[in-house]
């Protein structure tokens, strides 16, 4: 292989100046793309031209053959070895050519040295500004009892000097390089010349072959396999073969063939699942797919990474659908029923027995949460199926459990305006409202099939395994295995699910009075879904009703009934991202313990219907020795409230409105106000916007103090986004002990209590505040809000205590 000529070395005599800086100022453009890929048969080099430069002299050669330039290379070094320590009478650099005369007619230069100390100082000043001026040149020389002329055609050589070294230890690197790509080169061509069978082991006759067309086979081979694959996982989607692709295409032989695509995932994609609920669906599908739609690359991503995680991802959905599927049949000896009869438990060892690993092996620490639970919805599957692939929509409607939730990427679209065959990349913090469960970040794929009329199935599943390098642990404390729900429509219009929920995660950061209420899936599991599920629908079919429900109090219009259900849900949101720190950038102030609240902190600056300044929120978690209904029933009851609530001034709470969204009266939107009268006069325009939700799952109790004026504007159909409000409230769950007699713990706030009225069993109580401590979103946290907000919470759980009988 030939580079052409390197142009290196410097001038043998008078050359010097500018003629240095000329050298090899093209040494990356002169070299021709075509010699990187032909070279020629054997391992000689054309005989190198010597180009002349003006002023230059002769000019070493740079290139495949170093010979030519050996004699240059020692009149370059005695050049450099001069140029920082002598100095040319008369001239240098450009002066050199107006005096071309003058020095071929006296012959040859007398070098003047400079001192040792003379050198040291000039190379002390070229190391702090190698380009002087006339000012400095006549400073230095002044010192040095030298002409400014002297030390302008030092510093001159010694620029060129630099160069100079700097250009050689290039082309040293270029011919490395080189001498590289000949012995690849040549070891790829004997290869060719000798090619081996793969199958037999026997020679197979290449042939002499160009480069081109040796790249274009690779590249063929590589796109055989990768239609082949992408074939087979069409007709995944799809049901059925594709017709256009009908024919087999036999995968290539070739020694020099990549690998491509092909990954652990492979094995999971088998045929022939059955369905769940005793239908097959596979020739019943509807919009079949022409075509899988392309990936939607993300940026820095080459094609070829883009394809192989295009692949992948298709893999790792259809393998992921493939299990749920198997997991939601109805019967299955797959899962153990719980006593209740709501829910089931996965059997772990047969898990294991049918199933692969589908995203690697479980790490020694974590531990596996897997249930499923049915349920029927008022709502139908088309319509439950757009809210699951909206993350915004998705979020809303699990606002208690989902604390933020997006789309990192669209793999696949939907097909004829549906969502069957769509696939996204997605990121959600998965969230239990107390502050001793930390916040789950999970990384999942999610994948949407319609596999008849009215039935579909909606999978999840972790993509933390499939890409390596640092992003691949980003989630590392919990990872979701496959997951989803199977959606069928049903006459009457409701629809009926069934939930999966399986995660793998570590419970050491999780209290030991939540391990027991996980474990029972109440808190992640597939009951907490369904239950939600079935109550949020419930409430929205209710609130978007024109009738009003018989049990409303007081008067209002559809459109103030949305618009207050909607205040309620922002309201609600808030809550919970103040419970988990979620949602907001909060700053921890406290981390909390059995005896104290957790307390974290955020600015507040423009965001709609919050006011201005820095919010505290401050939540704790107790354990209770009463049932969960008896402590819900009398939080949300407004006549005792004024036992633990600091709004209503020691003084009884009227009801003013009462919205029902449900058939369980603890599901309920109202408004109150306090009889009493507050000594700050300020307080007396408040009203207390309350919203209660409930089911096996749980209870929740959110309010907030709202203002009049604003409140008149929405309880007549009016935008609810300009009421202003911190909310506060209580979380409830069950203990879920075994003994019912509370947690083990010996100390703090979960010791266990004796009651004096007896109870059949326990509950978890989380309270939370969040307070609007300085108006100036630039000042700073004091130890007396601190103090205020822990002895509000203190006040508030031993009122509780008090009325209940506890303490």
């Amino acid at each position: 292989m030939s580079f052409g000529g390197f142009i290196g070395g410097g001038s043998s005599g008078g050359g010097g100046g500018d003629a240095g800086l000329m050298m090899a100022d093209n040494l990356y453009s002169t070299i021709p793309t075509s010699a990187l890929a032909h070279t020629q048969p054997h391992m000689v080099s054309p005989p190198p031209m010597k180009p002349k430069m003006e002023g230059a002299g002769d000019m070493g050669l740079i290139g495949e053959n170093f010979g030519p330039g050996d004699a240059d290379k020692s009149k370059e070094e005695e050049y450099e070895s001069r140029s920082g320590s002598d100095n040319i009478e008369g001239a240098s650099g450009d002066d050199q050519d107006t005096q071309g005369d003058k020095a071929s007619s006296s012959g040859r230069k007398k070098y003047h040295r400079h001192t040792p100390f003379q050198i040291q100082e000039l190379e002390a000043s070229f190391k702090e500004n190698p380009h002087p001026d006339e000012k400095a040149r006549l400073e230095l020389g002044r010192r040095l009892n030298l002409e400014s002329k002297q030390v302008k055609f030092w510093f001159q050589n010694r620029r060129t000097q630099m160069k100079t070294q700097m250009e050689r230890h290039e082309n040293n690197m270029l011919k490395q390089e080189n001498d590289k790509l000949r012995i690849e080169n040549i070891a790829m061509k004997e290869a060719m010349r000798n090619p081996v069978c793969s199958n037999c082991g026997g020679a197979a006759a290449l042939g002499e072959i160009s480069i081109e067309e040796h790249h274009l086979r690779i590249e063929n081979a590589r796109l055989r396999d990768e239609l082949s694959r992408i074939c087979g996982l069409a007709n995944k989607f799809l049901g059925r073969p594709l017709s256009s692709l009908a024919s087999p295409i036999a995968p290539g032989n070739s020694d020099l063939e990549l690998a491509v695509g092909r990954n652990a995932f492979a094995a999971l994609s088998s045929v022939g699942t059955p369905v769940p609920m005793g239908l097959d669906f596979t020739s019943a599908v509807t919009n079949p797919l022409p075509i899988l739609p392309t990936i939607r690359s993300s940026m820095g991503m080459t094609s070829f990474d883009v394809s192989i995680d295009k692949s992948m991802y298709l893999e790792l959905a259809v393998a992921a659908m493939d299990e749920l599927l198997k997991l939601a049949q109805i019967d299955n000896p797959l899962w153990f029923r719980s006593l209740d009869g709501f829910s089931e438990t996965l059997n772990l060892e047969e898990y294991n027995r049918v199933f692969p690993p589908c995203v690697g092996t479980k790490p020694s620490n974590f531990v596996t949460e897997a249930t499923k639970a049915t349920g029927t919805v008022i709502i139908n599957s088309t319509s439950l199926v757009e809210i699951l692939m909206d993350p915004n929509r998705w979020t809303e409607l699990f606002s208690c459990m989902i604390g933020r939730a997006s789309t990192i990427d669209v793999v696949t679209d939907g097909t004829g305006g549906t969502r069957n065959g769509a696939l996204q990349l997605m990121h959600a913090e998965f969230q239990v409202l107390s502050p001793l469960v930390p916040v789950r970040e999970v990384k999942f794929l999610r994948f949407c099939k319609q596999h008849a009329e009215g039935f579909w199935a909606v999978v999840d599943v972790s993509v933390d395994s499939i890409r390596g390098g640092p992003s691949a642990q980003i989630f590392s404390d919990c990872r979701r295995l496959p997951s989803g729900c199977i959606v069928q429509d049903m006459p009457n219009g409701y629809a009926k699910v069934i939930w999966v929920e399986h995660m793998e995660y570590d419970d050491s950061n999780v209290h030991q009075s939540y391990r027991p209420l996980l474990r029972s899936g109440l808190g992640f599991g597939a009951q907490k879904w369904v239950a939600t599920l079935e109550r949020q629908c419930e409430c929205l079919a209710v609130i978007t009703s024109s009738t009003v429900p018989g049990g409303d109090h007081g008067v209002i219009s559809p459109s103030g009934r949305r618009s207050i259900a909607k205040l309620a849900q922002r309201m609600t949101h808030n809550f919970c991202a103040g419970v988990c720190a979620t949602v907001y950038k909060w700053e921890v102030v406290q981390v909390g313990n059995a005896d104290e609240a957790k307390l974290v902190m955020r600015k507040s600056m423009g965001n709609p219907g919050e006011p201005p300044g820095v919010v505290l929120s401050a939540t704790s978690t107790v354990w209770m020795p009463v049932s969960e209904q008896r402590l819900f029933d009398f939080l949300r009851n407004e006549q005792t409230r004024s036992q633990w609530d600091v709004l209503s001034h020691d003084g009884a709470m009227q009801q003013m409105f009462h919205i029902a969204k449900g058939q369980d009266l603890g599901n309920s939107i109202s408004l109150l106000r306090s009889s009493a009268t507050s000594p700050n006069s300020n307080q007396n325009g408040m009203l207390i916007l309350q919203e209660t939700s409930t089911d096996v799952s749980g209870s929740l109790i959110v309010y907030a103090a709202v203002d009049i004026p604003a409140m008149n504007v929405v309880m007549s159909g009016g935008d609810s986004s300009c009421v202003v409000l911190l909310p506060s409230g209580f979380s409830i769950v069950p203990d879920c002990y075994p003994d019912s007699a509370g947690p083990n713990s010996s100390s703090g706030n979960f010791a266990k209590e004796a009651t004096a009225g007896g109870g059949s069993n326990g509950c978890l109580l989380t309270v939370g505040f969040q307070i609007l401590v300085n108006s100036l979103p630039a000042s700073k946290l004091t130890l007396e809000s601190i103090d205020t907000v822990n002895a509000l919470i203190g006040r508030t759980l031993q009122g509780i205590r008090s009325a209940l009988e506890c303490s």
